[in-house]
């Protein structure tokens, strides 16, 4: 009976370890829509980087299009030190809408990325599972069409961020900037 016992418990355990960062996906994601112009308002992630740049992170603009070829092409700017950088990236479909690869030629790293929920209008949630050197991270990004959101949403990044296994001190909600956002270009 005891050893049945522990091994159930293993088994449920297994499951919750599995479970913990196997981001879902929304349903009928529709690209389309997904597009524009968003705000990074949280940024959560378990990376060496993240922890040695947390310190200096603003909000950024991002910028998401549809290619012809149905990929999404991201354009993020930002504030670094008294001057705004752009970063492009071509994330590509899979199989499944609402989820994307990307290769980092700079960094060697390969994405996978989720859109996990979105109203398109407001916010989205977005997970990136991350690998590289024979190593994973985990990245959890909260996007707004504004550049503030409820604490409903907030709470809902948090939450969502945990879920994933990250902790409190991997989880960022990013200060305003006034540089760097498209309209002010």
């Amino acid at each position: 009976m005891q050893a049945t016992l522990l091994s159930f418990l293993g088994l449920a355990l297994l499951g919750a370890l599995h479970a913990q960062g196997d981001a879902p996906v929304q349903a009928d994601f529709q690209e389309e829509r997904f597009t524009g112009t968003w705000y990074s308002i949280g940024l959560a992630s378990n990376s060496n980087w993240f922890k040695d740049k947390k310190p200096l992170m603003k909000m950024c603009t991002t910028v998401v299009s549809a290619t012809a070829d149905g990929n999404l092409e991201v354009t993020s700017t930002y504030p670094k030190a008294d001057r705004c950088e752009t970063k492009s990236s071509l994330y590509m479909k899979t199989e499944q809408p609402g989820r994307f690869s990307y290769s980092s030629p700079r960094w060697g790293s390969k994405h996978d990325i989720r859109v996990v929920e979105t109203n398109y209008e407001e916010y989205a949630l977005v997970a990136t599972r991350i690998a590289k050197n024979g190593g994973t991270s985990t990245m959890v990004l909260l996007y707004s069409r504004t550049k503030e959101l409820s604490p409903e949403r907030l709470e809902r990044f948090t939450q969502f961020s945990k879920e994933q296994g990250l902790a409190d001190e991997d989880i960022l909600i990013l200060p305003k900037t006034g540089k760097s956002t498209r309209e002010e270009q």
